[in-house]
């Protein structure tokens, strides 16, 4: 009945309308369809937010409670300043939920748990800051992410930096240095990503053309030097030095290096930059810009134990490459020893894998060092040494045939070098020509240069061990060992001359880069009418070490012994006994007075 009225409106409009001209009566609104595409335009944004906005609500709806809750009360420790909630939050709350629920795929974007935050944009910039280290760390970051993540970190870098006064933020000393941390990995990535041109598509190509600004060498330098001119750490660690007090410091370094935050951001700038000139080859550089921090255990890098072992790990490297090996060797003892006795405490640190990785690669060129320039050290890390890479060492040890292990460990230890600049990607003839010559990597380069200094030094090994059998020794005959003649002998006397000798840091000296000049091997040599003279000095060995250390070892064994249980001692059965023991009912035998007792494993007669 309902479809039979509907049928009879329809019919009566059609009449009505029969003989009017629809055109002339609604008129065109559209001004000769001026406004017409502007309108369509602006429905499909209208459209597209609200389907932006259903998907985001739709999203939000998809957070657990959990982490819900943790996001709020992480948003109101910021807002408070309370360190030790935002620690809690920071360094246990945030991986434990990543673990439960993000390990595989990303945290929910700011845009969804703003509401969560009241739209708090200061909070929503330091979210985005974790978001992307996680994509970083957990997961494999697109070129949006990349993009993205630079524009995070301009607008929180922007924030401390341009804002009228200092900022009222209060964060942790470890998430200050996991910023910075984060903020140079996450270029050094990038520039790997760029540098490798024939994996682009063409329209990453071109929005590398457009945007050749994003992560550049100028503008990451630029965010760490600022950082260090504006809280003054330069002035503040040398009038520390000087013995000044807190209230000369205070009137030095102003109203922004009076700030932890401030202060702690540009230390850890400075430890960044060695870093950033590190990875881009300039290692005299990276060691002056250190020239105000002293490497000891009461430097404030110590307190961060990823910013210590960092710095240990880069300081170390510069040495090799400037060829300071004792001072290198120096390094890499100080470190490994601290993280031998911390070894504890990094197990319950989130970052203890990262912590060990580095270590590793420490011991590699650890044993790179002492294969160059030989030197009795600390027996643990010898020993730790000998363990992990002992072909290696062996090999090192045998000239020229000891090339390839040098470069396994060279390789395998160093930092993943970049390039400052970019391929040419705003220029299609150069970007072809760029693809088509074979081009160098960074870490090939630097390869080359280090395994150019080990050659000049490989036939040492061998002068060495002939040297150190003899006082005194006919040159004619030194060149018949080699297999040289006497030009050639004298040439590979002078290498390994030039080899004892190496610029090395004194006590009273502060400045990495400040040393002076000393012999750095146990044996030396002159040449004198035909004959070379050989003197060897001798240290004696340390015996109290090795017997305090095997005197504690025996004490642990014997502790161990006395804590496990005695054993049982099982009487032999009689043989008509039946296996079960006597018959229900039956007395069970006392035991004989005479028997025999059991003691440490062993039985005696009582």
């Amino acid at each position: 009945m309902s479809q039979h009225r509907k049928a009879l409106w329809d019919a009566d409009l059609d009449e009505d309308l029969q003989d009017v001209d629809l055109n002339l009566a609604i008129g065109n609104y559209g001004q000769n369809g001026l406004y017409e595409d502007a309108q369509s335009r602006i429905d499909e944004a209208t459209l597209l937010a609200v389907q932006q906005q259903m998907a985001q609500q739709a999203a939000f709806a998809q957070i657990p409670d959990v982490v819900k809750r943790f996001i709020a009360h992480f948003h109101q420790a910021v807002l408070d300043n309370n360190l030790a909630e935002i620690t809690v939050a920071y360094e246990s709350g945030w991986n434990r939920l990543t673990e439960k629920f993000y390990s595989k795929t990303e945290w929910p974007e700011a845009e969804v748990i703003a509401p969560l935050v009241n739209d708090d944009q200061i909070f929503l910039v330091l979210y985005r800051e974790l978001y992307y280290r996680h994509v970083y760390s957990r997961l494999s970051p697109d070129l949006d992410d990349r993009f993205h993540s630079y524009e995070n970190s301009c607008e929180l870098f922007n924030y401390l930096l341009n804002s009228d006064g200092p900022v009222p933020l209060e964060l942790p000393e470890q998430w200050l240095w996991d910023i910075i941390d984060e903020f140079i990995y996450q270029f050094q990535s990038f520039c790997v990503w760029r540098s490798k041109v024939k994996s682009k598509t063409e329209e990453e190509r071109a929005l590398l053309a457009d945007a050749n600004q994003v992560w550049s060498s100028y503008s990451v330098l630029n965010v760490l030097y600022s950082l260090i001119q504006k809280s003054k750490i330069n002035e503040h660690l040398v009038a520390l030095q000087e013995g000044k007090s807190a209230e000369e410091i205070a009137e030095i370094v102003g109203e922004y290096g009076t700030r932890p935050l401030y202060k702690l951001l540009g230390y850890f700038s400075l430890i960044g930059l060695l870093r950033v000139h590190s990875l881009l080859g300039d290692f005299t550089l990276a060691l002056k810009v250190m020239e105000s921090v002293e490497l000891n255990q009461k430097s404030p890098f110590t307190r961060v134990t990823a910013c210590h072992v960092t710095t240990y790990y880069y300081v170390g490297f510069c040495y090799i490459m400037l060829r300071r090996y004792p001072d290198a060797i120096r390094t890499f003892v100080s470190i490994l020893n601290f993280i031998l006795r911390m070894r504890q405490y990094h197990t319950r640190s989130y970052q203890y894998d990262q912590i060990n990785k580095t270590a590793d690669r420490m011991y590699a060129l650890f044993a790179i060092c002492n294969a160059l320039s030989p030197t009795r050290v600390d027996d643990n890390i010898s020993n730790i040494v000998k363990e992990r890479y002992g072909e290696q060492i062996t090999k090192m040890s045998r000239g020229e045939e000891g090339i390839p292990a040098f470069e396994e460990l060279f390789l395998y230890a160093c930092p993943k070098f970049i390039t400052a600049n970019p391929p040419p990607y705003d220029d299609p003839e150069l970007l072809a020509a760029y693809v088509e010559e074979p081009h160098v990597e960074p870490a090939q380069r630097h390869l080359s240069l280090f395994l150019s200094e080990v050659r000049a030094q490989a036939p040492v090994p061998t002068l060495r061990s002939f040297l150190k059998l003899y006082t005194s020794l006919d040159a004619n005959k030194l060149a018949g060992f080699l297999d040289a003649d006497e030009e050639e002998m004298v040439q590979q006397l002078m290498v390994m001359k030039q080899a004892s000798r190496s610029v090395s840091r004194l006590e009273n000296e502060r400045g990495l880069l400040d040393g002076q000049m000393i012999s750095t091997s146990d044996l030396d040599f002159v040449i004198n009418d035909n004959m070379v003279h050989i003197a060897e000095q001798t240290v004696g060995r340390r015996y109290a070490g090795w017997f305090i250390r095997n005197t504690e070892h025996a004490q642990r064994v014997l502790d161990a012994l006395r804590a496990a249980p005695l054993p049982v001692h099982q009487k032999p059965k009689p043989a008509g006994q039946p296996a079960d023991g006597p018959k229900d009912g039956a007395p069970a035998a006392p035991a004989p007075a005479g028997g025999k007792k059991v003691a440490w494993g062993s039985t005696k007669a009582a």
